[in-house]
């Protein structure tokens, strides 16, 4: 057999061919001006960079985690909505500023809080996960409340403060939201226990109304921390709010009753004219505000059976069944009937809630108005028939109260640590920076600067050689 002849080879054209040593021949002539080059971008960077230096921004930046009660549905825990610009509010930004000792004026602040922004940082797989549902359903998404926070300041570099300075800045902004945060939130409120100042210059027929008002607070604060903390327990006081309840009923039972007895029994007070008059511009005030609630009521029961009439005339029964008979399909079905029967039923529940309040609202002010009428026929009475100095049984009274005076100091002293302890414990971990401020250094600009201007030049250079353009040599015949 005669051998199979070999497939003839591709024909190449001589330009399709690259020569890498003509190139890198090019290169190595070209070397010294390429260096060159190299050598004046640089220069050129580093010059232009000093000369801009002033006029551009810096952005300093410091990340904020957010975890309380309440964020997850964007609510402080008092309910309040929850805003990320209330960390660049004026108050906090005044009081970072002093902490500082830096200029605390308005221009400075204003400056600053145009220069401050507060962006959402949500992660990625947020992000995909999010884009996947809403590509297999129509329904939408609720939004996303992210619990980390980016918070940047952006100035001139020649603003009158340095590097470090807009740093501590950016952590004093957050430290002072945090305790701005925990005096809202963590600490009692300042007119708690602060009785002893509203009964300076009080007469003693107005400590009953003053340390009773003030014992309700009392029950109600504790009932309350009960039921958010069963288990706590202080490690200042050693106690837990079930104790402090147990110990604010026995200085109900014990050491208040026993001084508020005796003044209630004696009729004590050191003007008993003017207590009398005190108690009639009261009783002009409760009967004010007993008809304006029983005008409430009357208009509130009024809304209340009209609401029960239109509901007892609607047919709503059959709205409902018509959909039940009624076939099913592919989409969903909305009867009008059962529309029409939940709305009613929302009204009608809605009227009923606010006829018991205003009720309750008349109720109350009518017991009151009883209590002190009865209070005041008491002191006249006592004021005609009783023409005894008295003054033996106020010092009685007033010694009595010294002494109620220094179990209820114990016992608000109690509730304070223990309050306190309980809240540095919840809210520990409510504002918390998660990175510290930081800001790129000069030198850092300077240097990316100065590697981009010899790149440029380097690439110039090379591209000058491969061109065959050799600067300072003489093309040769």
């Amino acid at each position: 057999m005669s051998p199979t002849p070999a497939s003839p080879s591709p024909d190449f054209d001589s330009t399709d061919s690259i020569d890498l040593r003509d190139l890198f021949a090019r290169l190595a002539r070209g070397l010294a001006p390429t260096l060159g080059l190299a050598a004046l971008g640089l220069v050129v960077a580093v010059v232009l960079f000093l000369a801009t230096s002033p006029f551009v921004t810096v952005t300093t930046s410091c990340r904020v985690n957010f975890a309380f009660d309440g964020f997850s549905k964007g609510e402080y825990p008092d309910h309040t909505k929850f805003q990320p610009d209330d960390l660049r509010a004026a108050d906090v930004v005044v009081a970072a500023l002093k902490r500082l000792n830096l200029d605390a004026s308005e221009e400075t602040q204003s400056k600053i809080r145009t220069a401050l922004s507060v962006e959402g940082i949500i992660p990625p797989y947020i992000v995909k996960e999010r884009d996947r549902l809403r590509t297999l359903s129509q329904v939408a998404q609720a939004p996303f409340l992210p619990d980390e926070y980016l918070i940047t300041l952006t100035l001139p570099r020649k603003f009158a403060l340095s590097g470090r300075q807009r740093e501590l800045l950016l952590n004093e902004i957050v430290t002072a939201f945090r305790a701005k945060f925990l005096r809202t939130y963590g600490a009692l409120p300042l007119a708690f226990g602060d009785v002893k100042e509203t009964l300076q210059d009080a007469d003693l027929s107005d400590f009953e109304f003053v340390l009773t008002t003030e014992l309700e607070n009392i029950y109600a604060y504790l009932n309350q921390q009960v039921e958010r903390a069963k288990a706590f327990r202080s490690p200042t006081t050693n106690m837990s709010f079930s104790d402090l309840l147990k110990q604010a009923e026995l200085f109900n039972q014990i050491d208040l009753n026993e001084t508020l007895g005796n003044i209630r029994l004696n009729n004590l007070s050191r003007d008993r004219r003017a207590t009398i008059l005190k108690m009639d511009f009261v009783l002009k005030t409760l009967g004010d505000k007993e008809r304006l609630a029983l005008e409430e009521e009357k208009t509130t029961r009024e809304f209340l059976g009209k609401a029960e009439e239109h509901a007892h005339d609607q047919n709503y029964l059959f709205g409902v069944k018509s959909q039940v008979t009624r076939p099913r399909t592919e989409a969903p079905l909305v009867d009008q009937g059962l529309v029409d029967s939940l709305l009613a039923n929302d009204t009608y529940s809605a009227m009923l809630r606010k006829a018991l309040d205003a009720s309750l609202a008349v109720k109350r002010i009518q017991a009151e108005e009883a209590r002190i009428q009865e209070r005041r026929k008491e002191m006249e009475t006592a004021m005609r028939e009783d023409t005894s100095d008295q003054s033996t049984l106020i010092q009685k009274a007033e010694a009595s109260l010294k002494v109620t005076e220094s179990a209820y100091d114990r016992l608000v002293g109690n509730i304070r640590k223990t309050h306190a302890d309980f809240a540095a414990q919840q809210f520990n971990d409510a504002v918390r920076l998660s990175m510290e401020a930081k800001t790129p250094g000069k030198f850092f600009s300077l240097a990316l600067y100065g590697v981009f201007g010899a790149f440029l030049g380097t690439a110039a250079g090379m591209g000058l050689s491969l061109l065959g353009i050799c600067i300072g040599e003489r093309k040769q015949a």
